[in-house]
């Protein structure tokens, strides 16, 4: 059976120069009716040297559909590659952030969104249709001024997609139970979208080498509830960075392992963590 996102891997993870020029100009026109003077919503893509998935991202996105004005914006974080052109090419109006790391990304783009409400959107990462038509419906209701979703991973000759389901519900009911204590530690980046007035008044971390986007879900519980949503609708799909080259079975186990050391947090809330030494930057 088809899966919504089995048409944009035709191009993932491939060479810009692979792409049909076709696609690209139907890509751009679609991307441009969609841009608003006015957005509710701004989807910001940060992308660091990801010439090989970008147009995919973009592909996805420029098929979404939303109730809500939009606008999506690019965040270059200094690339090497042609990340820069596609955005070009793409009729995308994108910031270039000279200092590396995610942090710093969304923090750029936070600062040049026009909307009311983020949507934090990867480069390596395809977005269901309806996938902001249902975060916002999270984010819209009373004292919600965050919400995160779930993710899944491409399908593989080593990942089959029975497992990769299997893997994804295991992580997702602890994610789901963890929420309810302790939310910050069940954002993901890559799935996160929040209030744009009340993330100004916070800070992204900068200092640290991941976890920025859990430290900004810490900053924002403040102002309000950060609401886990679990739909299929609102599923993205990405490729494998955190799982590296790893059996699901074996990532299961070491996530089991690490987990299980601190499991008693999830009945307890808090407001302050302490880093450790290996992810501050130097």
């Amino acid at each position: 059976m088809n899966k919504w996102y089995d048409k944009y891997l035709s191009i993932y993870d491939r060479p810009f120069d692979e792409v049909p020029d076709e696609l690209i100009a139907e890509t751009r026109q679609r991307l441009a009716a969609l841009q608003s003077n006015e957005p509710l919503l701004s989807i910001v893509v940060i992308a660091y040297n990801e010439e090989k998935h970008l147009m995919a991202c973009l592909w996805a996105l420029s098929e979404i559909q939303c109730s809500y004005p939009v606008e999506i914006i690019g965040v270059d974080n200094d690339s090497c590659d042609r990340t820069a052109e596609i955005f070009e090419r793409l009729g995308i109006t994108y910031f270039t952030e000279h200092q590396h790391s995610c942090g710093y990304a969304r923090r750029r783009g936070l600062q040049e969104a026009k909307g009311t409400y983020y949507f934090c959107t990867d480069a390596d990462t395809l977005y269901p249709p309806h996938y902001y038509d249902v975060m916002m419906k999270a984010l819209t209701k009373p004292n919600v001024v965050a919400a995160s979703a779930t993710w899944s991973y491409f399908p593989t000759e080593k990942h089959s997609a029975f497992s990769l389901s299997l893997f994804c519900l295991c992580r997702d009911l602890f994610l789901w139970a963890q929420h309810f204590r302790r939310p910050e530690l069940s954002v993901r980046g890559l799935v996160m979208a929040y209030h744009i007035p009340s993330a100004r008044k916070e800070e992204y971390r900068v200092d640290i080498k991941r976890g920025e986007d859990g430290s900004m879900a810490l900053s924002l519980k403040k102002y309000g509830q950060i609401a886990f949503v679990r739909n299929s609708q609102a599923k993205a799909i990405t490729g494998y960075g955190t799982l590296g080259n790893d059996s699901l079975w074996k990532s299961l186990i070491y996530r089991i392992k690490v987990q299980g050391k601190g499991i008693l947090r999830i009945f307890y809330s808090t407001d302050h963590y302490e880093d450790t030494q290996d992810n501050l930057v130097k």
